[in-house]
């Protein structure tokens, strides 16, 4: 099989084509005949070295597909061959077949195409066991998404509007300003122009945000504490700046704030299965009602892998950028330019 490999560390021309043996399904995996497959930043992370794969999980890049069941492993009973799914990796996803656990794949919802389903796994399962399950948001509560425009951020907007919270976010022009808003954001800030701590509060009535979903450490954490409201919960996911901080706790005790925070990848399956299925009963719904859908902004064909990584790093694109592998019947022919942004 066709697949990319990163052959050594560095930028975007370090991923190349390369062939290697089909792999084969293990008891309660699947081999997956992949169509497409999401890029996300971990893989622009593993690709400089510093975010290697968990033991046990393929080097090749790639936590999320979409595809054909091709072959079970023993014990597989809940999906036959020929089932369309997406599914969360540990890795290997840059490859025209992969092998994912069972439990880890989700059928695809009838509104969506391939393409589409391969931008779900990586975000969608962050968001939910993070957001709804660690920062436990309510109906009614208030909740502020840094990098608003990103595949986490759109796929947080709306989710949190769609269980009915306040939802408010910061981006890095007005451009993806605008589009946080048509994503469902009551306000978004330009983090560039404005104080969005100030914005924020004054949008609250001084009260502060229930829960801040932030991407960016370093000095992000002090100011995200500073917006939060009494028993506020900030989850911390990523650190495009530092993981390192000095913090004066004495306000995490004044107000009884929450940190919390967690990683995805080295989740055993069935900790991933349990939060598939959270997905399934509770997710999956709205996108059959077509009131979520994942931002698309740029496909792009498995060979042009370092293409999609410089879009990637760029940091212009809103929403998820899709690598193309395979042709399907459901799937339309891929794009290689940015797309107009997408809204629900």
């Amino acid at each position: 099989m066709r697949v990319i490999e990163i052959s050594e560390f560095g930028g975007p021309d370090v991923l190349k084509i390369a062939e290697r043996p089909t792999p084969v399904p293990g008891p309660g995996e699947v081999l997956i005949k992949v169509v497409a497959a999401g890029v996300n930043r971990p893989d622009v992370v593993q690709r400089y070295g510093k975010y290697p794969p968990p033991p046990g999980a393929s080097d090749i890049p790639g936590l999320e597909v979409s595809g054909h069941i091709a072959a079970k492993g023993d014990g597989v009973v809940q999906w036959q061959e020929g089932d369309a799914v997406c599914a969360l990796l540990s890795g290997g996803g840059y490859a025209e077949y992969c092998v994912a656990p069972q439990s880890q794949c989700l059928r695809l919802p009838s509104r969506l195409t391939l393409v589409e389903a391969a931008g779900v796994p990586e975000t969608f399962f962050t968001v939910w066991t993070n957001v709804f399950d660690r920062g436990r948001l309510q109906a009614g509560e208030s909740m502020l998404v840094h990098g608003g425009t990103s595949g986490i951020g759109t796929t947080a907007i709306q989710l949190g509007v769609a269980f009915g919270a306040r939802v408010f976010a910061t981006a890095g022009s007005e451009a993806k300003v605008l589009a946080c808003q048509q994503l469902g954001a009551e306000l978004a800030a330009n983090y560039r122009t404005t104080d969005w701590v100030q914005t924020f509060r004054q949008a609250t009535a001084n009260r502060g945000l229930d829960l801040v979903l932030d991407i960016v450490g370093g000095d992000y954490v002090a100011r995200n504490l500073e917006v939060l409201a009494t028993e506020g919960r900030l989850v911390q996911i990523a650190f495009l700046k530092s993981s390192r901080v000095e913090l004066d706790l004495m306000q995490v005790m004044r107000r009884r704030l929450t940190i919390t925070g967690s990683t995805l990848r080295p989740r055993s399956p069935e900790e991933k299965g349990a939060i598939a299925g959270q997905l399934a009963e509770k997710v999956w719904p709205l996108f059959e009602a077509g009131s979520v859908k994942p931002v698309i902004h740029a496909e792009f064909p498995l060979d042009r892998a370092a293409d999609a990584h410089r879009m990637m790093e760029e940091s212009q694109h809103i929403g998820k950028i899709v690598l193309t592998v395979s042709a399907s019947p459901t799937t339309p022919p891929a794009r290689s330019e940015p797309l107009p942004s997408e809204t629900r």
